[in-house]
């Protein structure tokens, strides 16, 4: 059985993401492709990565514009087949209902607040309700507006949870004990967060990092991490 986890491969190195997935895929199926490697290779890096063998594709472009740019630019990459694509749910309900009706074969992911916000830095941008609360709000509406996933920090996943039993529920800003945080701040266990409802966490560097010619040390990684899961 795979484990529950989107393994975000942090580089813009063909090679070395391509490595990484045939290094991981025995144990994890989904992985995530994100701004950094996109822009460095396009879709036809992608294409390329897709010859490592069989796996689920998070594509996190997190798009934002008004829904006719949104909409193309999904379309623009549906070729690609990405299981979740993800937008961000602060472009609104049309934006978000453009994008999902472009990727009917796939699910749109609305990124509600990033895990690299703390409550002081979001109060300070002007936000009247709390993070929970804001995550809340925009993913009900993201999910009215047709998308099928919604990624958050761990802390709010229980309330999310609440609101929909069959939502697909995606979160980064999860460590195991040890590892470095890096940019997120809201963090959790891996253990925790899907106790608390989610499907899937992401994780990247405490893995990736780790990664050299041979992979026994990346593959050591994530027979910690599932342990931490039993």
């Amino acid at each position: 059985m795979k484990l529950p986890i989107i393994l975000a491969l942090d580089t813009k190195d063909i090679a070395m993401a391509s490595s990484i997935i045939t290094e991981s895929i025995e144990s994890i199926n989904h992985f995530k492709i994100g701004l950094e490697f996109f822009l460095s290779n396009g879709s036809d890096g992608v294409k390329k990565l897709r010859d490592c063998g069989e796996f689920e594709l998070f594509l996190d472009l997190k798009l934002y514009d008004i829904p006719n740019t949104v909409r193309g630019a999904v379309q623009s990459v549906a070729d690609l087949r990405p299981k979740f694509l993800t937008v961000h749910a602060a472009g609104g309900s049309r934006m978000i209902s453009a994008a999902a009706q472009a990727l009917p074969n796939g699910s749109i992911a609305a990124v509600t607040v990033l895990t690299s916000f703390s409550p002081e830095e979001f109060e300070s941008m002007g936000q009247k309700n709390s993070i929970e609360q804001t995550v809340i709000n925009w993913a009900q509406m993201a999910i009215s507006s047709g998308a099928k996933s919604i990624v958050c920090s761990p802390f709010e996943v229980n309330s999310l949870r609440k609101l929909s039993s069959s939502v697909t529920l995606i979160t980064p800003g999860v460590r195991i004990e040890g590892d470095e945080l890096g940019d997120q701040v809201r963090v959790m266990s891996p253990k925790q967060a899907l106790s608390a409802g989610a499907d899937f966490v992401v994780i990247g560097r405490p893995i990736t990092q780790l990664w050299e010619p041979s992979g026994i040390k990346m593959r050591q990684k994530i027979d910690q991490i599932a342990q931490t899961l039993v």
